[in-house]
């Protein structure tokens, strides 16, 4: 379904017609001339009645959060304005509903009886967007590491996050990165990894510097096309990548701790066969499914009603190089997953494979029988096994962690 909130003779923000383009005095050598001519036209940040763009001026918080919104609205010929079909369809369900119910009379034009940015500041806050009264102030110019923020927690709601260890390598390299406090790190990486914003010749990110008008629209614009970003160097040379699928249907990179751990990824795809298609992979989980009807209802709507419908999974956690199994009590589950469960163990364990599945049979033996089991931790191998029993006995995770 296509939603379309539509404004009755709205025009675009320049004055211009809808798709005419905006020719400014001050942007013929401009950097930013063709991002803000394109952006301009659709109606996302006007210019100045003298005929001026003023693309040095500094952004504030409140029409940074307006632009963002506009950027994911289409502006019709008639002047109504919709949300863009590929932004609705990247939201959460509890997202739509936010645009559909709680929202459904945003029309995309600012308050004219109170602050004007009131409407767009509620919709992004209650999108996820923006934190509660994030900024004191909404007129605070914004500074480069705000807007990575904002992004930030865009791409949480609209996209997926990259693998942190990835992302941080990227943006490591900025020479005043680690000025950053830890927090704002995080934001800085996500938005290098994806391409959406660049350090500056010197080498530095501009932490503390503020974001231009001209900047602004080059941001949103990458944001919101995917096609327009810019491919970030790896900054961990020497590391183990490898592109992954993601929920969305598209791919992103993920670092590994070792070449096993790497190797490990390889494996889970090849465990996964053995259950034909009931499975789902993202990521670094791989989840199995008793039958289809179980993997329509874990990968679709009722994946959200906090019932685990998965049987089993086998998962890694590169960052902390531990490997993983979890299982759940269900008729049948041994049996149906037995084959996978071994061939993911004997990657790992080699000839110590034995020891392992003897205690992981025995584990799901005495669950099975209704006894208790206490959480512990087992060596095996060169590895530590931690046990530990959730949901009253209806979980069993093994963590397992390789010895340093």
């Amino acid at each position: 379904m296509t939603l379309c909130v539509w404004l009755m003779g709205a025009v675009p923000a320049t004055g211009l017609a809808a798709g005419q383009e905006a020719v400014y005095a001050d942007m013929a050598e401009h950097w930013a001339k063709d991002s803000v001519t394109r952006m301009s036209s659709l109606g996302i940040l006007d210019g100045f009645p003298d005929g001026t763009f003023r693309p040095e001026e500094a952004v504030t918080a409140d029409q940074f959060v307006k632009m963002l919104l506009l950027s994911y609205s289409e502006l019709y010929p008639n002047g109504e304005r919709g949300w863009k079909t590929s932004f609705f369809g990247s939201l959460s369900e509890a997202n739509k509903n936010v645009l559909q119910r709680d929202h459904r009379d945003f029309n995309f034009k600012p308050d004219v009886s109170g602050y004007w940015a009131k409407p767009y500041v509620d919709l992004a806050e209650d999108l996820n967007i923006l934190a509660k009264n994030q900024f004191a102030d909404y007129k605070v110019k914004l500074r480069r590491e705000d807007v990575a923020e904002i992004v930030y927690y865009t791409l949480k709601e609209t996209e997926f996050l990259e693998d942190s260890a990835y992302s941080m390598g990227l943006a490591s390299q900025y020479g005043d990165y680690l000025s950053l406090s830890s927090r704002a790190q995080r934001f800085v990486a996500e938005v290098t990894a994806k391409g959406i914003m660049e350090g500056y010749p010197n080498g530095y990110f501009g932490a503390g510097l503020p974001v231009t008008r001209a900047e602004a629209l080059r941001i949103l614009e990458r944001l919101t096309d995917k096609t327009g970003r810019v491919n970030a160097s790896s900054g961990a040379e020497g590391s183990y990548v490898k592109m992954v699928p993601t929920a969305d249907g598209s791919y992103k990179k993920l670092i590994f701790s070792s070449e096993k751990m790497m190797g490990a990824y390889d494996v889970m795809l090849e465990a996964a066969a053995l259950r034909g298609t009931n499975y789902d992979m993202q990521g670094t989980v791989l989840r199995l499914f008793k039958d289809a009807a179980a993997k329509s209802k874990g990968t679709g709507g009722a994946a959200g009603s906090g019932e685990a419908w998965d049987e089993a999974s086998l998962w890694l956690e590169p960052g902390y190089r531990i490997y993983g199994v979890t299982i759940r009590l269900q008729d049948g589950m041994l049996a149906r997953n037995e084959e996978a469960i071994g061939k993911f163990a004997a990657y790992i364990f080699g000839h110590h494979t034995d020891t392992f599945l003897i205690l992981f049979n025995q584990v799901y033996s005495q669950l099975a029988d209704g006894q208790t089991v206490e959480n512990r931790t087992v060596s095996v191998g060169g590895y530590s096994v931690e046990i530990a029993i959730q949901d009253g006995g209806k979980t069993a995770v093994f963590s397992i962690l390789e010895k340093q």
